[in-house]
C-alpha cells in the first residue's frame, strides 16, 4: 500500500479558503488557534495516521478481533496505536480543556479525523465511541458519575459504547425489552440483550462503559418510555478502582464482510441478576439523550464514507499513472506506438474525475458541518445561532446516507481502475470495498435517514432550516453568474435547484393530501438528489474562489488568453494545477451530474406508486 491518503491541499483549501475559518479565532473558545497552528496540527495529524495507523489496517483486517472463552481480544497491533493515538492527545482533541481536550473546533478535527478514517476506520471506531460516550455523561451526568467515569474516558483509560440495537428489533428501538427495575438505593437492575455492539468488548481498556437504552418497569411503551443508563463492564470502587465483574457478559462477536479489527459483540445484561445500571438525565429522557451520540455518529459514518472515498481516490490516481498498458487510442493503429499509462486512457480520466468531483463535494460538506457546529457554539446572536443549527440538523442525514452511498460507488470504481488487481488482498481495494459498506447500514440505514428527512428534517423550524439552506445555495449562484468562466455552469446549479424547491413543495402538499404515501416512498431518491444539489453547491462555491485565484496568477504570468500559457502554467506551479484541478471538478459535476436532478425529479413528480399497489406475491413467483 501506498501511503498517500487524503488531498492535504484541498483540507487547506476548503478550511482556510473556502470556509474562511480564520472568523472562528475571534471568539474566546478558539481564541488560542491560528492558522499556523492547524497547519501544524494536520501535519502532526498526517503523521499519526501514515506512520501509526496505516500499518495496522491490512494486519488487523487479517487477524481480526476474536473471541474465546468468552474474551474478546484485539489485534496487537490495534494496542500498540491506541496507546501512541491518545499519547499525542488525539482521544479527545476536540473536547474542552476541563477533560484534557484542546478545544480543537469541529471543522479542523473533521480534516484531522479524515486522515485517521482514511487509514483504518475500524481502528477509529475505538476512541471515536469511547468519545462519544464521554460527551454523553458530560452533558447529561451527575458530578459523581463525571468524576467516576468521565475523565477516565477522555484519558482514553476506558472505553465507551452505544447499546441500541435489539436482537429482532433492528431499526425500531422503540421495541426494546431492555428493562430497568428499580433498587432501594436508586440505582437500576438491567437485564435484556444488545447486539451489533461497535467495539461492545475487547481487551484494549481496563474497562468499558455502557450507554444503555432500556425501558423501566412500568413505563410506557414506545421511545416515549425509554431511559437510559450508565452500565460498567466493571462495577468501580468508591477509591475510583475496579471492582467486580457487573454482569455484563459477552455471548460472541459477529464475523463480518469488513472492519474485522471492531470487535462487534452481543452483550447479555443482567443473565445473573447482578448488572447495576445508573440512570444518565431523567427517566424516559433516553432517546433525547441518546440522540445526541447518534447525530454525532451519523456524522461520523459521514467521515467514514468520505475516508474510504479518498483514500480509494488517491490510491486510484497514483496506480493510473504507474500502470502501463495499451497504446493511445489515436495510435490503436500503430504496432509501433509505444503502451501509455493508464491515466492517459479517456474511460480512467472519467472515472477519475466522477470519484475526484464527489470526494471534492463530500469533502467540503463535511467540513461544512463542521464549522457550522463551530459557529453555533460561537455565536451570540440567538437568531444567528438558530440558522447555524438548523444547517447541522438538516445536513445530518443526507451527510451520513449520502457519503456512505457514494463511497461504495467510489470505492467500486477505484477497484475497477486497477482492474484484476484490484480484487485481491494484495491491493488495498477490495478492503476499502468490504470496509465502507457498513457505513450504509448501522446508525440507521440510509433508508431511515431518508425518512428522518423527508418526514422531520424537511419540516422542522416550520421549514425555516431548509429555507435558509436553498438561500444559501441560491446566493452561491448569484455570486457564479457574475464570473464570466463559471456562469454557464451556475445555470446548471440554478436548474437543479428550482427542480428541487419545486418537487420539495410538491412533497409538502402530497403530505396533506391522500398521497401522502408518496413522500415516503421517494424519500431515498430525495434524499440522494439533495446530495447532488448541495455536493453541486459546494464544488460552485470552490470553482468561484478558485477562478478568482488563477486570474492573479493569469495576469502575472502574462498567461490570460492562451490556454497553452495556462497549461504551461500548472505544469510549473502547483497552486495552479490545484485551482485548476477545482474548476474541472466543479464543471464535470455541473455538466454530468446536475442536469440529471431535473430528470429524476420529474420521475417522483409523476407520482407512481407501482411498488405500493403490486402484490406481494408478485415479487417472485
Amino acid at each position: 500500500m501506498g501511503n498517500t491518503l487524503v488531498n492535504m491541499r484541498d483540507q487547506r483549501f476548503i478550511l482556510f479558503e473556502q470556509l474562511g475559518i480564520e472568523k472562528l479565532f475571534t471568539a474566546e473558545k478558539y481564541a488560542d488557534y491560528s492558522q499556523d497552528l492547524i497547519d501544524m496540527m494536520l501535519n502532526e495529524a498526517e503523521k499519526m495516521a501514515v506512520d501509526v495507523i496505516l500499518p495496522t489496517y491490512d494486519v488487523g483486517d487479517k487477524e481480526g478481533a476474536q473471541f474465546k472463552d468468552g474474551k474478546v481480544t484485539v489485534p496487537s497491533c490495534i494496542h500498540d496505536a491506541i496507546k501512541k493515538f491518545n499519547e499525542a492527545g488525539w482521544n479527545c482533541a476536540p473536547a474542552s480543556p476541563e477533560v484534557g481536550g484542546q478545544n480543537v473546533p469541529l471543522c479542523v478535527w473533521s480534516a484531522c479525523a479524515e486522515l485517521f478514517d482514511s487509514a483504518n476506520f475500524a481502528f477509529m471506531m475505538y476512541p471515536g465511541l469511547t468519545m462519544g460516550a464521554a460527551a454523553l455523561i458530560a452533558k447529561y451526568g451527575t458530578e459523581e458519575q463525571k468524576n467516576t467515569y468521565m475523565y477516565k474516558m477522555f484519558a482514553g483509560e476506558w472505553g465507551g459504547t452505544m447499546c441500541l440495537t435489539e436482537p429482532g428489533a433492528g431499526s425500531d428501538v422503540g421495541a426494546t425489552r431492555t428493562t430497568a427495575k428499580r433498587l432501594p438505593d436508586g440505582t437500576f437492575s438491567i437485564e435484556g440483550t444488545k447486539s451489533f455492539i461497535s467495539c461492545g468488548d475487547n481487551d484494549i481498556f481496563a474497562n468499558i462503559i455502557h450507554p444503555v437504552l432500556a425501558r423501566i418497569e412500568g413505563d410506557p411503551p414506545g421511545t416515549g418510555g425509554i431511559s437510559i443508563f450508565i452500565v460498567p463492564k466493571f462495577k468501580v470502587n468508591e477509591d475510583g478502582s475496579i471492582g467486580e465483574s457487573n454482569d455484563v457478559v459477552t455471548g460472541g462477536i459477529e464475523h463480518k464482510m469488513g472492519i474485522n479489527a471492531s470487535a462487534t459483540a452481543t452483550l447479555n445484561f443482567g443473565e445473573n441478576g447482578k448488572c447495576i445500571g445508573y440512570l444518565l438525565g431523567e427517566e424516559r429522557n433516553g432517546m433525547k439523550v441518546m440522540f445526541n451520540m447518534m447525530n454525532e455518529a451519523r456524522l461520523e459514518v459521514g467521515m467514514q464514507g468520505l475516508g474510504h472515498a479518498s483514500a480509494s481516490l488517491e490510491h486510484a490516481v497514483q496506480y493510473s499513472k504507474e500502470r502501463v498498458q495499451s497504446r493511445h487510442i489515436m495510435q490503436m493503429t500503430m504496432p509501433d506506438a509505444p503502451a501509455i499509462p493508464i491515466i492517459q486512457h479517456p474511460d480512467i480520466r472519467r472515472s477519475l474525475l466522477w470519484m475526484k468531483s464527489h470526494v471534492e463535494g463530500m469533502r467540503s460538506l463535511n467540513y461544512f458541518a463542521g464549522y457550522c457546529i463551530d459557529m453555533e457554539e460561537t455565536v451570540t446572536d440567538e437568531a444567528e445561532r438558530a440558522k447555524w443549527k438548523g444547517f447541522v440538523e438538516i445536513l445530518t442525514p443526507v451527510i451520513k446516507a449520502y457519503c456512505s452511498d457514494k463511497a461504495c460507488e467510489i470505492c467500486s470504481l477505484g477497484m475497477d481502475i486497477y482492474g484484476g488487481y484490484g480484487y485481491i488482498k494484495e491491493y488495498p481495494m477490495e478492503q476499502y470495498l468490504r470496509d465502507c459498506k457498513i457505513a450504509c447500514l448501522y446508525e440507521g440505514t440510509n433508508y431511515i435517514q431518508s425518512l428522518d428527512l423527508v418526514g422531520r428534517k424537511m419540516g422542522m423550524n416550520k421549514g425555516m432550516n431548509v429555507m435558509n439552506l436553498f438561500g444559501e445555495i441560491n446566493q452561491t449562484i448569484a455570486n457564479a453568474k457574475e464570473n464570466e468562466d463559471m456562469k454557464d455552469y451556475a445555470a446548471h446549479l440554478e436548474n437543479a435547484y428550482n427542480a428541487v424547491v419545486g418537487l420539495s413543495m410538491q412533497f409538502a402538499a402530497w403530505g396533506k393530501s391522500s398521497s401522502v404515501l408518496l413522500p415516503i416512498l421517494n424519500a431515498r431518491p430525495f434524499l440522494m438528489i439533495l446530495g447532488d444539489l448541495v455536493v453541486g453547491w459546494q464544488l460552485l462555491q470552490a470553482a468561484v474562489i478558485a477562478s478568482g485565484k488563477l486570474d492573479v496568477m493569469y495576469a502575472e504570468a502574462g498567461a490570460e488568453d492562451s490556454i497553452a500559457k495556462k497549461r504551461a502554467l500548472a505544469r510549473e506551479n502547483g497552486d495552479a494545477a490545484f485551482y485548476q484541478g477545482k474548476l474541472a471538478s466543479a464543471k464535470y459535476f455541473a455538466c454530468n451530474v446536475l442536469p440529471t436532478i431535473e430528470g429524476r425529479c420529474k420521475c417522483i413528480t409523476l407520482a407512481d406508486k407501482t411498488p405500493i399497489e403490486m402484490l406481494e406475491d408478485s415479487f417472485s413467483v
